[in-house]
């Protein structure tokens, strides 16, 4: 067959419409399937279904960081000694304060932290919290785990923020992880990391999480979180020959720091008395009422002072009240209220009647830890 220029031209004239038209279509087809695509993330995000890969992980950080704490306990170690005698040493004290993290476990005010955080010589706690709001309490150190750098702190507050717990068991090496505290006294902060590596005891269990997530000095015993906000490590130390971080941060698993804490708040509420946490008077006579109020016929126990932190602060018990009436039981006297209170637990309920202010007040009061005797776990 014979063809000539004339003839292929027409061939292609042909032919150049139809695949015009299919490149055309194509195109069309290519930006229907990415619009639609386009219309899903956008309907997923709305949904709070996007991928957190695809966008930032403040949500996660928003959900745990009320629930992370600063702490700052005043530490009593020996800074000299002094012979006085054969028989009498001189020991004088150095104070200074110890600056650490800790993660609110339960709306009832209990705190895990790391022992090194608050620990001392003499065991003279002196510690107060800071809360993500600006909120700050004098906190109750009330249990102890050695083997595991453990501490239970405890707080009268409301409106408390407890975080949600993770499972550390399901850790892999490369899940992304994110530690909260307070380094260096420079307010809450957040870093980010992945788990390095994993030791894990003899029953399989996981021992140590390991992690590249900076731990500076101030965020031991805050919370190492995982994607979805949960707690999944409360952080301990760091391995660095420098003083400073250099990679390499460890932290104790979820499971064995909450399987500690249960223990020890068992332990610490079984071991001790409520506390109320007001300095009273002596009794009311007809005399002194008549002095104080105007009238003779007021009868209970004043309050001299109130404890900042404790039962009766978060109750709204003030200096000035009179205490009536405990449980019912009229008051006649400091051991009256005493025998009472020291029936109760750690957060029992207790119903106590005031005179403030010619008007008699019902205020009911859940009992804290005072000088609470430190427990270690029987393992």
């Amino acid at each position: 067959m014979k063809f000539t220029i004339r003839s292929i031209i027409q061939f292609f004239k042909y032919i150049s419409w139809p695949s015009f038209c299919g490149v055309l279509l194509g195109i069309s087809i290519l930006q229907y399937q990415q619009i639609n695509r386009i219309n899903l993330n956008l309907k997923n995000f709305d949904q709070g279904t996007f991928s957190a890969s695809a966008n930032s992980f403040a949500n996660s950080i928003r959900k745990a960081s009320p629930s992370v704490v600063g702490i700052t306990a005043t530490r009593y170690d020996v800074e000299s000694v002094e012979r006085a005698s054969d028989d009498k040493l001189n020991f004088y004290l150095e104070e200074q304060d110890s600056l650490g993290s800790g993660v609110i476990v339960s709306r009832d005010g209990f705190i895990l932290t790391n022992l090194h955080v608050v620990d001392n010589l003499f065991d003279l706690f002196d510690t107060e919290v800071t809360l993500n709001d600006g909120r700050k309490t004098p906190a109750t150190v009330i249990a102890w785990d050695k083997a595991n750098d453990l501490a239970v702190l405890h707080i009268n507050m409301d409106d408390l923020t407890a975080i949600d717990i993770g499972d550390s068991e399901t850790s892999e090496v490369g899940d992304l992880v994110f530690a909260i505290g307070y380094p260096r006294n420079i307010g809450q902060s957040v870093s980010q990391g992945i788990i390095s590596a994993i030791t894990h005891n003899t029953d399989s269990t996981v021992s140590i999480l390991q992690t590249d997530a900076a731990i500076n000095p101030g965020n031991s015993g805050g919370a190492l979180i995982d994607i979805n906000g949960k707690l999944i490590g409360i952080n301990s130390s760091i391995f660095s020959e420098s003083g400073k971080f250099e990679g390499i941060g460890f932290a104790t698993p979820v499971g064995t720091a909450i399987e500690s804490m249960r223990e020890l708040i068992t332990s610490a509420i079984d071991a001790n008395s409520g506390y109320l946490g007001v300095i009273t008077g002596e009794a009311l006579t007809s005399e002194s009422s008549k002095l104080f109020f105007g009238v003779d016929h007021i009868r209970g126990i004043l309050v001299e002072g109130v404890d900042n932190g404790s039962s009766a602060k978060r109750a709204g018990i003030e200096p000035g009240d009179v205490i009536t009436k405990v449980e019912g039981s009229i008051v006649v006297n400091t051991e009256n209220i005493l025998k009472e209170i020291r029936n109760k637990k750690p957060g029992d309920i207790v119903d106590i009647e005031v005179f403030r202010e010619g008007n008699t007040l019902e205020v009911i009061t859940k009992l804290g830890f005072g000088e609470a005797r430190i427990i270690d776990p029987q393992n």
